[in-house]
């Protein structure tokens, strides 16, 4: 069971955290449990560790961590007050190890991608043993690990990294033991490399913490315990009738969350996906309702389309050239200058003649990207690099169409009637997915028009 920054925003939150937990222990059932950090932490955190190499003084640094002990500790004492003495001098050490490296930061002028890492772990870091506490206030015995004791290893890639197949083996050996007799809280959003360097997997990586360990030990199932009851059929700021999505496939799944919806980690479907692990999205405020569950074999389902999505802070690169035409390693040279920059290509798209390249990529990233094409134009590989940062890209996501005849002329219809100008399509060849690019003003609006068309916010039943 993961629970995400929200479920354990407070005192009152954890609460409700550790009655979920007593629930299934009374049971019998054997719990892990992967903690993110409280909300907004993980945020402050970066930003200072961003901000002190090039900062005047230190003083953020003087009102930040009062800030985290006043947080925590307030948490603690409402959550676990029976071991405010013995947890208390913890998140007080911790505060300590990470005031003396974001000082070390500001003083060297230099922030190195580990030290990054490691100072973006302490969310996680002082959270942990409080909801550790907790349990042990209730009366189960838990055993608090970070990702690196708790057998996550990663490749050596800071930031961002993946588990390797080393996994396994490893968390089997640390987790199986304590799970006989205690609850294990682990540290969400971390591992290290093989040869124990400290690694962080990304934003929102708690949930693919979760589903490595859930991997590991040979979950019977993974939960995801959220804000929200489950995965709905669109974001329900834009669509206010959107519906929770009572079942899914983990490739309808993995195409929602990688074009943006926020409820799961783009990554953390894989590890259950391989061990054929049911995953469940549920909501720690609502836990009574049903959720959403995630399988790899639905049951059958007449529905073509099940959900939509769009990213708004994208941008669009238009590669062009007649130069282009024919011209082998074209290609390799563009997508190798972005990679060499890191610059991660979401929509690809190439016209028939092959003098035309578009590109969806992170707006974030638009001005590494035009750096790193700038050598093409200048060797007259490409002639021109077209910059458009006002697009959203659109993903209408389903797996009934799969072989569904008409499915795309329906969509394109219905945008048509409706006055939406569409500027770049993108299929995959799994064909669960059509992705496509308008204005940004527009993002909204194909949606809606889209999630009408479909009758998307009908019970599966009507």
């Amino acid at each position: 069971m993961k629970f995400g920054g929200t479920s354990v925003a407070d005192a009152s939150c954890i609460a409700r955290v550790i009655d979920i937990l007593e629930q299934h222990h009374k049971k019998g059932d054997e719990l892990a449990v992967v903690v993110s950090a409280q909300r907004g932490v993980t945020d402050q955190l970066i930003e200072i560790s961003t901000r002190l190499p090039v900062s005047k003084d230190a003083s953020a640094i003087d009102l930040l961590i009062p800030s985290l002990r006043t947080r925590h500790m307030t948490t603690l004492e409402g959550a676990a007050p029976g071991f405010v003495h013995e947890i208390g001098p913890i998140i007080e050490e911790r505060l300590q190890e990470l005031s003396n490296i974001l000082h070390a930061v500001y003083s060297l002028r230099e922030l190195t991608p580990r030290s990054k890492d490691y100072i973006i772990s302490y969310g996680e870091r002082l959270l942990a043993p409080i909801v550790g506490a907790a349990l042990e206030q209730r009366g189960i015995s838990s055993v608090v690990m970070d990702g690196c004791e708790a057998g996550i290893v990663t490749t050596s890639q800071h930031g961002e990294s993946t588990a390797i197949p080393e996994c396994d083996e490893r968390i089997q050996r640390r987790i199986r033991p304590v799970l006989k007799k205690s609850v294990p809280v682990i540290m969400g959003f971390m591992g290290c490399t093989p040869e124990g360097n400290f690694t962080t997997l990304g934003r929102s990586g708690s949930d693919y913490s979760a589903s490595i360990i859930g991997a590991g030990i040979d979950a019977n199932e993974i939960w995801f315990w959220t804000d929200v009851d489950g995965i709905m059929t669109s974001d329900p700021r834009v669509i206010n009738d959107a519906r929770v999505m009572p079942e899914l496939s983990y490739l309808e799944v993995m195409e929602l969350s990688y074009f943006g919806a926020k409820v799961m980690h783009p990554r953390s479907i894989e590890p259950a996906m391989r061990k054929n692990i049911l995953v469940r999205v549920k909501n720690t405020f609502n836990p009574s309702h049903p959720g959403t569950t995630i399988v790899r074999n639905q049951r059958p389902d007449p529905r073509i389309v099940k959900a939509l999505t769009y990213i708004e802070k994208v941008a669009a690169v238009n590669i062009n050239g007649a130069q282009m035409i024919g011209r082998p390693g074209v290609a390799r040279a563009i997508f190798s200058a972005l990679a060499d920059r890191d610059v991660n290509v979401m929509m690809i798209s190439q016209g028939s003649s092959e003098a035309n390249i578009s590109l969806i990529i992170d707006e974030a990233h638009l001005d590494i990207a035009a750096e790193a094409l700038a050598p093409l134009l200048s060797q007259g590989i490409v002639r021109e690099v077209i910059q458009n940062r006002n697009v959203a890209a659109v993903a209408v996501v389903g797996s009934g169409m799969v072989g569904a005849p008409g499915t795309g002329g329906r969509i394109f219809t219905a945008l048509g009637k409706a006055g939406v100008n569409v500027m770049m399509i993108s299929q995959g060849s799994c064909e669960a997915n059509i992705s496509f690019v308008v204005r940004q003003e527009d993002g909204p609006r194909a949606v809606r028009v889209l999630h009408d068309e479909f009758r998307l916010s009908e019970a599966m039943d009507e």
